[in-house]
């Protein structure tokens, strides 16, 4: 893959799923480098190492997450990550854990879930043996309803879910995450090279308008297109298709906060958790 995308001048480029061992073997990140991938999908699930134990996600364990999450980045592949919160094993201050984690590892796009027990799975019978299944989760990472009654309280629960899109999503946290991604990703060969499209220039111009002109915080959407159009240019079409997914996310966040006000608390009009499948508690 590396010697024909050279011969043809690098037309294509190549993202992909691994674990987060892949940080362990330099000559395949080399190899990746030379092939032109560009990102890569992790899912890193939690910085508590108890919660990795429930979910037998070994190979996240007894390692420095941080410094895996780097190195890969040092090769030139923008990492984007998953995780989930709803762990049995999740300690009081996992929501500023994961908050924590996500801004200092620099990934700029977090997908971050309600944990879902979904038919077939260990998780499910487990559950389902101690009689905390509510509903079949669908696994929609979209869908905010806590499908089984969880350890730590509900509300709590939904509110710190809700507390971690906010912050990570904040668009100046964000813009500032990306700038600090910037920093230590060195995309080499991968950033030059390639000439602006038409359809590159207008997604360029709508972004200008929508978040550098009429919008909250143009501040700091300006602040991240001068470092990238300065001191990483090599990256100047990274930064700036990331403000744009962020502007995405952002909207995202908005409406999953939005869906999950109904849950919180046992007001009227909010719903209660009742294990077993007759009632299906909304967000």
């Amino acid at each position: 893959m590396a010697d024909w995308n050279a011969r043809h001048g690098r037309p294509f480029r190549f993202y992909t799923e691994a674990s987060v061992n892949l940080a362990d073997d330099t000559e395949l990140l080399q190899m990746m480098k030379d092939a032109s991938f560009n990102r890569v999908f992790l899912g890193i699930e939690t910085p508590a190492e108890e919660s990795l134990k429930e979910a037998q996600k070994m190979q996240n364990t007894h390692r420095s997450l941080l410094e895996g999450v780097r190195r890969i980045q040092s090769f030139g592949m923008e990492v984007m990550a998953g995780f989930i919160v709803g762990f049995d094993n999740d300690p009081e201050d996992i929501f500023d854990r994961q908050v924590a984690f996500i801004r200092d590892s620099a990934i700029p796009l977090a997908m971050v879930g309600l944990l879902q027990a979904l038919p077939g799975t260990q998780l499910y019978r487990r559950l389902q043996k101690e009689g905390r299944i509510v509903y079949a989760g669908n696994g929609d990472n979209l869908d905010c309803r806590l499908t089984f009654v969880p350890r730590m309280d509900p509300q709590r629960l939904i509110e710190g879910y809700r507390s971690i899109l906010q912050r990570i999503y904040n668009p100046a946290r964000y813009y500032q995450r990306v700038r600090h991604f910037l920093e230590q990703y060195h995309p080499g060969h991968q950033g030059r090279g390639r000439r602006l499209s038409l359809s590159d220039c207008q997604a360029l111009a709508k972004s200008i308008v929508k978040q550098g002109i009429f919008s909250r915080y143009a501040f700091s959407y300006w602040r991240l297109f001068l470092a990238a159009s300065t001191r990483y240019r090599d990256s100047f079409g990274s930064a700036i298709r990331l403000a744009i997914m962020g502007y995405h996310f952002q909207k995202l966040t908005r409406a999953t906060v939005s869906r999950t006000t109904q849950f919180l608390g046992n007001g009227p009009g909010q719903r209660r958790l009742v294990p077993a499948a007759a009632e299906q508690p909304q967000c």
